[in-house]
């Protein structure tokens, strides 16, 4: 193995902030002069990004390499579990899709994929001066223990010292340390090397005595205590959790409302934190059960990572029916890759690529028609949007192809040197994630939904702020150098 310092987080649960204490650290240690990256060797998410090299991964791990100023690559998260079902994921393998698999069968066969991690861990780790490892989910979780490569199996296998990540703000942070060094077996246990409490709210000084208690129990070393960080909420989330926990992401006091339909199956659903971080702009994510709000100046369907199903998933809310009605208002409709289809006429996925071989009637609501079929497309792009003439980025990820079958239909976007999407009347849809993240044409998409609206986020330049504010709370509450020991100790 590459000798290459290194330290892998693990958390006592899932949402401890792995993702952002690794994120801080890869900004504060490339704040000091140093070449860092980011790895993950398994994550589960439909949140992900299209990396240089052509392929994807979590979004988590993208977050992070703009946090040591990389772009994100492939080797950083070998192994991508999509959900697609409750009991089933696709399975993305340094950056392509290797296949589907039923939680049983990924279970019997994820340590095959080792090699293909350590590999993977090698490139990156080979060209850099310090690496910093997310481990995946909890760190206790027995059950899943055998044929590990998400947490304490790559960390051994790669001998990678590890350290405990605990969440206090939801409780039992103290048993969650302990039990978890008692539970792990003595060769695991031997690779820990310290714990850290993240999101302290109040005066620290009060939790002295439960770090000593920790630290008593488990012989572990006390890394710190990290405040409660309030600007977290202004960088990408990666977890589903985040749109459980919170419908309204915007301002209530804003001008311009905008619905997202929270469909079972969302991806990429940081499209929308653009719109999210606008002041003048309420940001609502339609939970099941609820009804479209009325007074949304905008619905948007999102992507899917199971468009049929979710479809169908759309339909039994009644959301098509108030889609309808709000068309029927002269009130725009947006899809974006997933919802794009679903705006369209007929699905068809004959091939069975999303589940068992299927088709359904679309909403009707464009005249286009999608067929599912390879190879996947994976591409960062730009381009512009042929109504403002406004300046494009992003990136498409999507499985299928969608043609227009009427006259009425124009194309939405110029990428590249090929037509993407479709308008017609107040409906339109795209294949482009990432599309408000260009400031110029988020602000006029905005004003023609409200001339009044005035807008001088930028966007981009926040989400840098922010990664700096991070790095600098963790300098000022997290003794850096003593990480740093630790990775040089391996």
């Amino acid at each position: 193995m590459a000798k290459t310092p290194a330290l892998m987080l693990l958390g006592t649960g899932s949402d401890v902030g792995k993702s952002l204490v690794v994120a801080g650290l890869c900004r504060a240690f490339t704040r000091r002069g140093l070449r860092v990256a980011p790895f993950k060797p398994q994550n589960m998410s439909n949140n992900a990004a299209v990396t240089l090299d052509g392929g994807e991964i979590g979004r988590a791990q993208a977050l992070q390499a703009k946090a040591c100023g990389l772009r994100p690559h492939t080797d950083m998260n070998p192994v991508l579990l999509k959900p697609q079902s409750e009991t089933g994921a696709q399975v993305v393998v340094q950056g392509k899709v290797w296949g589907s698999a039923r939680g049983a069968e990924y279970q019997a066969i994820k340590g095959q994929l080792m090699p293909l991690v350590i590999e993977s861990y090698e490139r990156i780790s080979a060209s850099v001066d310090l690496m910093l490892v997310e481990g995946a989910g909890s760190a206790s979780e027995l059950n899943l223990r055998k044929g590990d490569i998400a947490n304490w199996g790559f960390a051994r296998a790669a001998q990678i010292p590890t350290v405990l990540v605990g969440d206090i703000d939801r409780g039992g942070v103290i048993a969650n340390i302990i039990g978890t060094h008692r539970l792990i077996s003595r060769e695991d246990r031997a690779i820990l090397r310290g714990f850290l409490i993240n999101k302290f709210r109040g005066d620290t000084s009060l939790f002295a005595s439960g770090s000593t208690l920790i630290q008593q129990e488990t012989g572990l070393r006390d890394l710190g205590i990290v405040p409660f960080f309030p600007a977290a909420r202004d960088l990408p989330a990666e977890d589903v959790l985040a749109l459980d926990q919170s419908q309204t992401r915007g301002s209530q006091s804003a001008k311009v409302k905008i619905s997202v339909l929270r469909i079972g199956r969302i991806s990429n659903f940081d499209d929308f934190d653009p719109l999210a971080a606008e002041p003048e702009v309420d940001l609502v994510f339609v939970q099941p059960g609820e009804v479209v709000p009325v007074d949304s100046d905008l619905v948007i369907l999102p992507g899917s990572k199971a468009t049929l199903a979710d479809l169908a998933f759309l339909r039994e809310q009644g959301w098509d029916t108030d889609i309808a009605a709000h068309v029927r208002r002269g009130k725009p409709v947006l899809g974006i890759c997933g919802g794009y289809q679903m705006l369209g006429t007929h699905i068809a996925d004959p091939d069975g690529i999303e589940g068992p071989p299927a088709e359904a009637r679309g909403l009707g609501l464009l005249d286009v028609q999608t067929v599912m079929k390879g190879p996947k497309t994976l591409v960062e792009i730009r381009g512009s949007d042929l109504r403002s003439g406004e300046a494009v980025a992003g990136y498409e990820m999507h499985m299928g192809v969608t043609t227009p079958t009427g006259s009425g239909v124009q194309p939405m976007l110029r990428l590249g040197d090929l037509d993407d999407g479709a308008v017609q009347g107040v409906v339109s849809g795209c294949y482009l994630h990432g599309l408000f993240n260009e400031d110029g044409f988020r602000h006029s998409f905005l004003r023609a939904l409200d001339p009044a609206l005035q807008s001088e986020l930028a966007f981009d330049q926040r989400v840098e702020s922010t990664l700096d504010d991070l790095a600098a709370h963790f300098e000022e509450f997290l003794d850096l150098d003593a990480f740093f020991d630790l990775a040089e100790a391996g």
